[in-house]
């Protein structure tokens, strides 16, 4: 198998770990079959990173595939960065029992990063004072869970600047990373600039816009100028500023597509105008209201 240079575009994690820039993401694949073939194409491709979460129901499938793949590409356990979620239905005291459910569907032994994938918590309002409490616990929960070695790293996703610095504050272990949606119209400057000032990596969820993004004039000028398709340039656009991007496809041929960000380079000026996109817009869900 010929080594692809997306295997070796890491970024260094608070917890000492290199992590892939280039993950799969495997939101809405559902089938086993489609994990399977989504996962052999992704390892043929390069990809050393993949991204699930309770909430995708795929947990189960993801581990079933990577422990028969991994042998038939010549690779081991330690290989492959995984990640995935616990649902807002386990936050707070239900936290143990959703982490250590993660893990036994997986069941690759431990979980290299384990998020809260949303601050609110599943059956209350937004604005309900509970969620704070809910969070606070669900990360000592996370934090002892990584102690014993079980999640290598633990992390948040769709938090805000406020709940980060809320974390930040009481926490004893620091989130090593955020996720959370970043493409050029969605520059995430205050975010960004949180996770930078607390060494907390920051990371890309919906690169493409929901596949909008790639018909936009912009985009499909500055492709066309270098050559790559839409989702190249969208993709290249957050590795080249060192954010990290978890593309999602069920397609073999586009999730090779998706891995060539690495032989590339864009210039200035085209990383300025996609940059100029930003108008805020989100395409994904909005947590700007969970108290």
């Amino acid at each position: 198998m010929s080594s692809s240079s997306s295997t070796t575009s890491t970024v260094l994690l608070n917890t000492g770990v290199q992590m892939p820039l280039l993950g799969l993401g495997t939101y809405k694949l559902v089938a086993s079959e489609d994990v399977y073939r989504a996962v052999d194409a992704a390892l043929v491709a390069g990809y050393r990173a993949f991204d699930s979460a309770a909430v995708y129901r795929n947990e189960a499938d993801l581990g079933r595939a990577l422990k028969q793949l991994l042998p038939k590409h010549g690779l081991s356990r330690e290989d492959v960065f995984i990640t995935s979620k616990l649902g807002p239905k386990d936050q707070g005291e239900r936290a143990m029992e959703g982490a250590l459910r993660s893990l036994a569907q997986l069941d690759l032994g431990y979980i290299d990063l384990y998020l809260i994938h949303w601050p609110g918590t599943q059956g209350l309002v937004v604005a309900d004072q509970r969620n704070p409490g809910n969070r606070a616990q669900t990360w000592v929960t996370l934090e002892e869970l990584h102690a014993q070695g079980k999640l290598k790293a633990i992390g948040v996703s769709n938090y805000t600047p406020a709940h980060m610095r809320e974390l930040i504050q009481s926490c004893k272990v620091p989130p090593a990373v955020l996720q959370v949606e970043f493409h050029p119209r969605l520059c995430q400057t205050e975010l960004r600039s949180v996770c930078e000032e607390y060494g907390v990596c920051f990371q890309a969820y919906s690169s493409l816009g929901k596949g909008e993004l790639v018909t936009d004039p912009v985009v499909m000028e500055v492709a066309k100028n270098c050559e790559r398709t839409p989702a190249q340039v969208l993709l290249r656009w957050a590795v080249q500023q060192g954010v990290p991007v978890l593309p999602k496809s069920s397609n073999p041929d586009r999730i090779k597509d998706n891995a060539r960000l690495f032989d590339f380079t864009l210039s200035d000026t085209d990383m300025d105008r996609l940059s100029a996109l930003d108008c805020g817009h989100k395409y994904c869900w909005d947590s700007s209201e969970v108290a």
